[in-house]
This record gives C-alpha cells, structure tokens and sequence, in this order.
C-alpha cells in the first residue's frame, strides 16, 4: 500500500511539473482540462499496471539455490478462539487513513448542505437550461451543476455578463471535474497534489468560460472584474465568478493571444512520460521477485540467507530477548500472535471453507517480516493468514558470522471449523509431523548414510539434484517469465515424498518446480523421539533468465 502511494504521488508530480512548465501558458484550455483530468486518472492506475512485453530478457541461465526453512509447529484454529477486538486487527497506518477520510467526508457533506441550505432561503427560477437562484442580501456568483446562484445586491447591469460565463461552466460540466477532485480528496486527504491539481482544473474552467463568454464585450468584462470587491462562498466544489485570487490571472489569460496550432505537439509529451512509467512499474515486478537470490555457485552465507536451523544467533521476538533458548521462546510467542490476532473469516464459515495455509516468509536484515508467501484452500483463508503475519513486530535480526542475515520461515496455519474432540484430534494429526530443523533424526537422502552432518549433506544432495533435474521451460523463456516459485512437501513415513504445494508468479514455472520435486529418490524417513515422522519442508526455487 506505502509503495502505490509513493508511486501515485511520483507520477503526478510528474505530470504536474510538465504542465506548468510546458502547457500552462498556452490557450489550448479544452486540451489542458482533459490533460489534467487523464494524467490525475493515469496516477492512479499505472503503480498497478505490469507489462511483461517491456521487461529486459537476457540469455537463459538459472540461477537458485534451495533454502531449508525453519518449519514452525502448525497452529489450528476455529471459530470462537479470537482474542483481539477487530479495531486491535486493523493496523494503526490504516486507521490514520480510515480517520482522515471520516473526518474528510463529514467536510464535504457540510459543503453539500451549506449549498442547500442557501438554495432553499434564496429565490429559485427555472430555465430551460438552468436554474437561477437568487440569494438574498449577497454579491456572490458562482455555479453548482445546474444552478446559478447570483447574489441580490449584485448591478443588474452586470447580470447578463455573469450568467453568460457561468452557463459556460453549466453546459460543460465543469462542476463534474471538481466534484471528482473533491471525492479525490477524501480518498486521499494526505495528499497536497490532489489539491493542487482540483486549483489548476479550477483556473481552467474559468479560462475556459471567460473565452466563451466575452468575446464580443472583453472591456466591459475587465471593467466588472475590477470594478468590484466581491464576496464569495467558501466551496472548493463550485465554480466562482469573483474569486480574486484568479482574477489576474484571468484578465491576463483573456489579453493573450490564441496560441499556435503547432505547439499542440507539447501533449506528445505525454506518451514517453507515460512508457517510461510503465517500464518501471514492470521492471520493479522482477526487482522484488528477485530480492534475496542466491547463486548457485556461492556460499550461503554470503548472500546474507540462512536457514533458521543452522543461524549462528536467530532472531529476537520481542519479550524474548532474557530467555535461555531463543528459538523455543521465538515459537511460543509466534503462536501466541497468531491466536491472538485471529479472527476466521465469516464468509468462510458460512461457506463451510477450513483447511491448512501452507506459509514462506522471510525476517529481513532490520528485523521486519517481508517476502510472505503462501498456498491454502481458498483465497479467504490466505487472506486472513497474511492479515496476521503482517501484524508480526519488528524484531532483533538474525546474524551469521556476525553480520546481520535475512532468515527464512514456514509455518502452517490450520483452519477448523469442528470443535470438541474433532478438533483435538486434528491438533493431534498436526502433531505427527516434525520440523526439519528440530527433529532427532532427519530424513537420509540417498548417498548421506554414512556423512557425519547429514543435514548439510541432504542440503547438498537436494541442490545437486535440482540442477541436474533442470529445464527451464521454453514457453517461459518466450514470454520473458521468471521469478520465485515456493515450494512446501512433506517426506512421510515411508521415506517418499507426498503433499507437494506450490506458489510462483506463473503457472509455467509452478509445474517445473514441482515435476523437479516428484523426481526426488525414496528416502530414510526421519524420526522423532525413536518414532518415524513426516517431515515437512519449505524450498523457493528461483527462475532467472540473464
């Protein structure tokens, strides 16, 4: 969400400074409103506009290693095991925004009944293209869609002048444009380019109204404008006959002369501005997919991941920094989190969906959860599982050699809507699967029975087999496709490997992953306080053409 934001306010900053360096001086009016109306629009929508066709492909080469995640002990959960209040599940970024737009909403419905409450004690008379209302003891004039307000003590002399300009602002709609603005503004009430950009919009229909209006009385017009010290409503929404901050600006904008057809080329300035949006917005795609790679030829320690199983110092929850082990304290106060920021989704309950949510994430070199990745049964309760992750606190980051790492997780979090003894007995069967990382005995890939570290010797022999089992896949490459595919399966009882899950960027990629993990050998199945146990594992593979 922080990062659209940046990117909205850096795209119209953008546009805006190309206005008023290169259009704003110019008469093409009808051309600059529309400018400002499509460029505002266009912030909006290219942050989240990915084209696959601009981003750089370079020769094919895989470059990936496999990473062996901590797997955290699964947590089920149920409907009535919520602990926190729905205001303690929403993030504070969010309800400064949600406040801001509450209190921006109630301004611009006390706009709303200011004009109503001036329409109903004034004189209402309707036209056939517009209705004049008369208000009493007033100089003010201004438009609001179809209404003229035109105040009483203004000279019926200058009448006829004011009511031609404003019915301009009437039959284009110019009320429209700054009604969009100001909905604009509730939505994004931080924003001081949104303000900037309903001002400039507003200057416009004046211009606009004054060409159209005036052409056959242009002396009278000044005269009136600066004859006059008029008073006028406070309402962003409307459009203003006497304002006198633009008043200059108008008389000056109608002495000017038409500009030249020839400078109407200035708007193609518009298609390199919006390509070059569009190549960062699709090339940051791979720059985020690709954040944390590790080569396939170097240490793991160099690339600044490593496995929470074999870190030299694991992260610090917080409340666990006095404890004596670090990572039985790191796995209470995860469950405890997520317990206490549950909350199973209503629509999943009325639709009877449960299951387990399979999840990767990483705790970066700052201590913050990022890179959460995950695959569940319905898109609700992946939803809900990301909700609660991204609640997690920012923690002391795990170190290796004495230098700050990043440090890869799994953890599955089950849904279950059966209480009682059924679900008892699915916490039991959760039971019987053991972390890689905390396991007696690991599983023994082919080839390991006899190593002294047979858990690095199972990462080597697992790596081994990827890269020799690898084939990027040809319609991929075309399409210029590439990214992480995560991984979860379990090595069961029997040694073989069962419950493949994935997750990647695309379809293409996902089956590659998986039909490399279905060609893993028969292995010695692990165990856990002299019984054989599943063994759940986590691995991203990373797809990278160069």
């Amino acid at each position: 969400m922080i990062t659209y934001i940046l990117e909205s306010l850096a795209f119209q900053l953008v546009f805006l400074l190309a206005y008023d360096l290169f259009l704003k001086k110019e008469t093409f009016f009808q051309w600059n409103r529309a400018y400002m109306l499509v460029t505002f629009a266009l912030s909006l929508i290219l942050p989240w506009v990915k084209i696959r066709a601009l981003q750089t492909s370079m020769p094919q080469e895989l470059e990936t290693t496999t990473v062996f995640l901590a797997q955290l002990n699964g947590v089920v959960l149920g409907p009535g095991m919520e602990q926190a209040s729905w205001l303690e599940r929403i993030s504070w970024p969010y309800l400064v925004l949600g406040l801001g737009s509450t209190l921006a909403t109630i301004w611009f419905v006390y706009k709303l009944i200011q004009i109503s409450r001036l329409r109903n004690k004034s004189v209402v008379e309707n036209y056939k293209e517009f209705t004049k209302v008369t208000v009493p003891k007033s100089t003010s004039a201004f438009s609001f869609f179809r209404n003229i307000f035109m105040g009483e003590e203004i000279k019926k002399d200058k009448e006829p002048n004011i009511l031609a300009h404003e019915l301009v602002h009437v039959k284009q709609w110019h009320s429209l444009d700054l009604l969009f603005f100001e909905l604009a503004r509730i939505v994004f009430w931080f924003n001081p380019l949104v303000y900037i950009y309903q001002s400039r919009v507003s200057e416009l229909h004046e211009f606009i109204a004054d060409e159209k209006a005036v052409k056959q009385n242009k002396t009278g017009h000044f005269e009136m404008l600066l004859s006059e010290a008029f008073n006028t409503q406070n309402i962003s929404f409307v459009n203003q006959f006497f304002n006198k901050s633009l008043i200059k600006k108008r008389i000056v904008m109608l002495q000017k002369k038409k500009s030249r057809a020839v400078w109407q080329l200035k708007y193609v300035l518009l298609l390199p501005l919006v390509l070059g949006m569009l190549v960062y917005t699709s090339c940051e795609v791979g720059n985020e997919e690709n954040k944390g790679e590790l080569d396939a030829s170097v240490p793991l320690t160099t690339v600044k991941e490593v496995p929470f199983g074999v870190v030299d110092e694991v992260p610090v929850f917080p409340g666990c920094e006095d404890a004596e082990d670090k990572k039985a304290c790191f796995q209470e106060k995860m469950q405890a989190h997520i317990r206490k920021n549950f909350h199973y989704p209503e629509a999943a309950q009325e639709q009877g969906i449960q299951g387990r949510v399979s999840t990767i994430f990483i705790i970066d070199q700052e201590g913050n959860v990022v890179d959460i990745k995950m695959r569940g049964p319905h898109e609700l309760l992946e939803k809900e599982t990301e909700r609660i992750l991204s609640k997690l606190p920012q923690m002391q980051p795990g170190k290796q050699d004495g230098q700050f790492v990043n440090v890869p997780f799994s953890i599955p979090i089950t849904f279950k809507i059966d209480d009682g003894d059924q679900t008892k007995k699915s916490a039991q069967e959760s039971d019987n699967s053991v972390p890689f990382a905390t396991i007696d005995q690991v599983p023994i890939f082919p080839g390991c029975e006899d190593a002294v570290d047979k858990k690095a010797c199972f990462q080597e022999k697992i790596q081994a087999h990827i890269r020799k089992n690898f084939h990027y896949p040809e319609a991929a490459q075309e399409q210029g496709i590439q990214g992480r595919v995560a991984v979860l399966f379990t090595i069961d009882t029997n040694g073989e490997i069962t419950t493949i899950k994935k997750r990647g960027p695309d379809k293409l990629l996902e089956d590659e992953a998986v039909r490399i993990i279905e060609r893993l050998p028969k292995m010695q199945p692990g165990k856990h306080e002299g019984e054989v146990v599943k063994v759940p594992f986590a691995i991203p593979i990373t797809f990278k053409l160069q």
